[in-house]
């Protein structure tokens, strides 16, 4: 659990440090649209190389989380990457949070602990035969439902990206539990492999879409669920995950705690614009009308 919850640190530390970059690496001329030059521009930025290592070193906790730990722990301590950002960003964002987020994050936290309390080893099972297939099968999927979704109307189609995004990273998740050998030859044999690429670049592909194109809340809220239920069904009926005798209830429970906490926090998807720096602008943008006839 360890690395779990470190796993979500470096993720949620890593999206704020990536925005301040971005920020500061945008141009007041660039207009609306994308500005193909802003990454180029954001990696000269220590806080954007940070995130970089943070998102780096967070794959490799997750990683080893999920193979020691049951798929529903791990998905629920990375959607908990959302209670980070929130944190993060009302410190270095100046982001102001309710009082109902406070509650969130600490009913995310109540969550994991729960989890932690009850659950078992990663299960022993390497799952029937098919289901390396089924990984690449599950990530093809996730493309059409991006190519489907993508023609739905905004709400509806941030939804389904965001969902689909977080079915790819169910896939990874799925597809890391079923890579047991890792040989060069026993990994070009093994079809888990090729679902787990496929399955990262198709998330990371729908994410993107989503975020620019739709609501960041609904869009990450599509994510969160898509990324913890599947895979803990998953790992519960064909990969052997349990829990401690007699605490099923209490990871069901803190399961469910962990995700509507974080589903609550689903806005900091994309960590936001600081609020301190936004009202000065608008006070600014305000006082020469008020002079006017």
């Amino acid at each position: 659990m360890i690395c779990a919850l470190g796993a979500a640190l470096c993720y949620g530390t890593a999206s704020v440090l990536q925005a301040i970059a971005a920020r500061a690496a945008a141009r007041p001329d660039s207009g609306a649209g994308v500005d193909p030059a802003l990454l180029l521009r954001a990696v000269r930025q220590w806080r954007y190389v940070a995130g970089l290592t943070l998102d780096g070193l967070g794959f490799v906790l997750q990683i080893v989380a999920l193979r020691s730990l049951p798929i529903y722990a791990v998905g629920a301590a990375l959607a908990a990457s959302l209670a980070v950002t929130a944190v993060v960003a009302a410190r270095l964002l100046a982001v102001r949070l309710s009082s109902t987020e406070w509650a969130a994050v600490a009913v995310v936290c109540a969550g994991l602990g729960m989890l932690g309390l009850a659950s078992g080893a990663e299960g022993d099972l390497s799952g029937p035969p098919w289901l390396p297939w089924a990984t690449i099968a599950a990530a093809l999927g996730v493309l059409v439902l991006g190519a489907v979704g993508g023609r739905l109307p905004a709400r509806g189609r941030a939804l389904a990206l965001g969902l689909g995004a977080g079915f790819g990273f169910g896939v990874v998740e799925v597809a890391v539990r079923l890579v047991d050998d890792v040989s060069p030859g026993a990994l070009v044999r093994n079809p888990a492999v090729y679902g787990l690429l496929l399955g990262g670049a198709a998330a990371f592909l729908l994410l993107t879409s989503a975020l620019q194109k739709g609501s960041v809340t609904t869009a990450t809220a599509g994510m969160v669920l898509g990324e913890t239920v599947g895979p803990a069904l998953v790992g519960v009926v064909w990969l052997g995950d349990g829990t401690r005798a007699g605490l099923g209830w209490l990871a069901v429970t803190g399961f469910a705690v962990a995700v509507a906490g974080s589903l609550a926090l689903a806005r900091f998807g994309e960590a936001p614009e600081a609020e301190a720096e936004s009202e000065p602008q608008a006070e600014a943008e305000s006082e020469p009308q008020a002079d006017r006839p």
